[in-house]
């Protein structure tokens, strides 16, 4: 709705230094700002949205790549197309557009700032994590980085998620030792999330007898 009535860009009171800083956006998706791949189709949903709720966000993120456009020039138009324009609801595009952002994948960024490959060396198990692990959590986002980096390091890896869309099979495929969703203890989604701690205990103290009964 507010993006829609977005009349003019005014860009004057950015604090200059920003033309000198270098800005990394640090994104785990590459969708693009519009279209089916966009950021109110493919994550409007995942937030609640409705069809006609999707169809005003993504009225309201064209509105806002015109605004910039018409404020920046006719290349803005290119970057709202860019891997990662969509990240964030549309921040990622903000970033690329406004502030010459350069788009790194977000699990990059995360692995060097926490020194993940020394943290897992000689551990025993890793535990990773997502709100719903799914076929976009296998194409770059944090668990598969983590699992990547378990791997190389010979330690296994189970997920632990809100739910799970990926098949048994597919999960192991793809290299986790098992995936542990709390809609498996509780199918409701709403007492799901409001037991969540509770339901994470449960769930750790599964992890922690089932791993010391599993092989490595």
């Amino acid at each position: 709705g507010s993006l829609a009535e977005v009349a003019h860009a005014d860009l004057t009171c950015l604090d200059p230094r920003l033309r000198e800083a270098e800005i990394v956006l640090a994104a785990d998706v590459d969708n693009p700002l519009l279209g089916d791949r966009g950021a109110a189709a493919v994550f409007g949903p995942q937030k609640g949205a409705d069809p006609a709720g999707v169809a005003v966000l993504e009225h309201g993120l064209a509105i806002l790549r015109e605004r910039l456009t018409d404020t920046l020039g006719p290349h803005v138009r290119a970057v709202a197309d860019e891997p990662g324009a969509g990240a964030a609801g549309g921040v990622g595009f903000a970033a690329l557009a406004v502030l010459g952002a350069a788009r790194r994948p977000g699990i990059d960024v995360i692995l060097e700032f926490v020194q993940l490959p020394e943290q897992v060396r000689g551990a025993d198990l890793v535990l990773t994590g997502e709100g719903s692990l799914d076929a976009q959590s296998l194409g770059g986002k944090t668990p598969l980085g983590v699992l990547r980096t378990a791997q190389a390091a010979g330690t296994p890896t189970i997920a632990v998620c809100g739910r799970s869309l990926l098949a048994d099979h597919e999960a192991r495929e793809a290299g986790f030792r098992a995936v542990h969703a709390l809609t498996d203890l509780e199918p409701d989604p709403d007492i799901c999330i409001r037991d969540a701690a509770a339901l994470l205990h449960r769930t750790g103290a599964l992890i922690a007898a089932t791993h010391r009964r599993t092989p490595a």
